[in-house]
């Protein structure tokens, strides 16, 4: 017998509302009704943050830190609840629930419990790296010293309004520090994943910081329009379609396509074979639904031999049942858009694309496990930067090859989250870290999708939510 749908309420700050309007989030296998998530309108954002108060500022800095560490054990380990006296969940059923909605593997929810674990118990590091190793305590008075010099913050906003996706719950790893910045969070949950940013915010209550410091609020378009216009700072994660009204607003920091990239300089084009398992990390990781997954690789030469390895490689990777240990795929809720990324992969490859893993693995693409729909990993070998497939990022196991002259390289990379420059060569990589548009770069062996917390992600938080501002005190004053 089916289990009752959970009741997801509403937190109006702090507060939790129950609505006569309600959206299911179903299995994406079955359709199975998992849960009814209580919805809001725009008018009830704009009334509740006219109103918002951040009870997080009377909080000193070493009690959030604890706050946050506690919390982090708690999101991973408790039951906790989903709507009060009415409904918990304990880890394993969060974690039954996320892959049922979301499609990612156990396998790949318990990885992204402990990416968020991982910041929350690692606040204090990750906020040392945000601020650039600033004495933490400024954030109690404003005021402090580092390397002899007066500093001097002041917040930007009381609060940061975030609207979220569904493709993976580690995202909500990037607004977690502002709770420790003391900055109130306002939260946008995706439609299909609204679980794991509930269940952090009850974590963070149980651990004991003020409940009046959160809201969520599950919305439509118009609702989201309100959480960014009614917050003096916020994040927007989506595809462009999505980001592209925005941009240009300096309260907002986009997330949206991260078009990273591998560059192999002619210098170890030689030695490619040697990178493999990188390429293969960089592509795969996290079933290939992160924007720091790789999406292009720029050669210089040997495109083919790279493209058609790569290919055998991930030829192994196949879709599996959720609860296999080692399943790395994910399956897509709805069924629609894997069918429109496979019919537009097989547009690409009409128009001159050549799909090295239809050739290594000699199965469709798109395929049908227990009820999901699934896209197996794909490599496409482009002549140039100019085809529709070069530059695409899809969200599953996905990458191009392409071979550039080596005077271009560097330029070829363009807009991208993260690059990885597999080169010793001091001009490319002179010319790489001089580029604005990349947020992340790695020198070396490492894969696009290494992320070190104590560094900004598409931007820093830190600048985001405070300002620094001159002061000078009169002598003896």
């Amino acid at each position: 017998m089916n289990s009752p749908p959970v009741p997801i309420p509403v937190l109006r700050m702090g507060t939790e509302y129950e609505s006569l309007e309600q959206v299911e989030v179903q299995d994406h296998a079955d359709g199975t009704t998992l849960a009814l998530l209580d919805q809001v309108n725009a008018g009830i954002v704009r009334r509740d943050l006219r109103g918002a108060t951040n009870p997080l500022r009377e909080l000193p800095i070493d009690r959030l830190l604890q706050i946050c560490a506690e919390a982090g054990e708690r999101f991973m380990e408790d039951e906790l609840p989903v709507a009060d006296g009415r409904a918990t969940q304990a880890a394993q059923e969060y974690i039954e629930a996320l892959s049922a909605s979301s499609g990612l593997p156990h396998r790949l929810c318990r990885t992204n419990m402990e990416k968020i674990r991982t910041v929350l118990t690692s606040m204090e590091e990750v906020l040392r790296g945000l601020t650039r190793g600033m004495d933490l305590a400024v954030l109690d008075g404003g005021i402090g010293a580092q390397g002899g010099v007066g500093l001097c913050y002041a917040p930007t906003t009381e609060r940061l309004g975030v609207v979220l996706p569904n493709n993976s719950p580690g995202v909500n790893s990037i607004w977690l520090p502002a709770v420790a910045l003391k900055t109130a969070v306002v939260l946008k949950p995706g439609s299909g994943e609204p679980w794991t940013p509930l269940r952090i915010l009850r974590a963070l209550i149980a651990a004991g910081a003020p409940a009046g410091a959160f809201g969520y609020y599950p919305t439509d378009h118009e609702g989201a329009a309100a959480v960014l216009d009614g917050c003096g700072r916020a994040l927007l994660f989506g595809d462009e379609r999505t980001t592209a009204a925005w941009a240009g607003d300096p309260r907002i920091s986009l997330h949206g396509p991260g078009r990273s990239k591998v560059v192999i300089g002619p210098d170890e084009i030689e030695r490619w074979e040697e990178h493999l398992d990188l390429l293969v990390e960089s592509v795969a990781a996290n079933g290939g639904r992160s924007c720091v997954n790789t999406s292009t690789i720029l050669v210089t030469e040997k495109g083919d031999d790279v493209a058609e390895a790569l290919a055998r490689r991930l030829a192994e990777i196949e879709p599996a049942s959720p609860t296999d240990p080692e399943a790395l795929l994910c399956a897509f809720p709805e069924h629609r858009i894997a069918e429109a990324i496979d019919a537009s992969i097989s547009r690409g490859t009409e128009q001159g694309a050549r799909d090295c893993s239809l050739e290594a693995r000699g199965t469709p693409r798109l395929t049908r496990l227990d009820g999901g729909a699934y896209l197996r990993p794909t490599v496409v070998r482009c002549d140039d930067l100019d085809h529709p497939l070069a530059r695409t990022e899809f969200l599953f196991p996905f990458t191009s090859v392409v071979e550039v002259d080596a005077e271009a390289l560097a330029e070829a990379v363009g807009s991208s989250l993260a690059v990885t420059a597999l080169s010793r060569d001091r001009r490319l990589t002179d010319e790489l870290v001089a580029r604005g548009d990349i947020a992340r770069l790695h020198l070396g062996p490492l894969p696009t999708t290494r992320v070190d917390w104590g560094q900004p992600h598409e931007g820093n938080l830190f600048e985001l939510l405070y300002t620094r501002r001159a002061l000078s005190r009169a002598q003896d004053w």
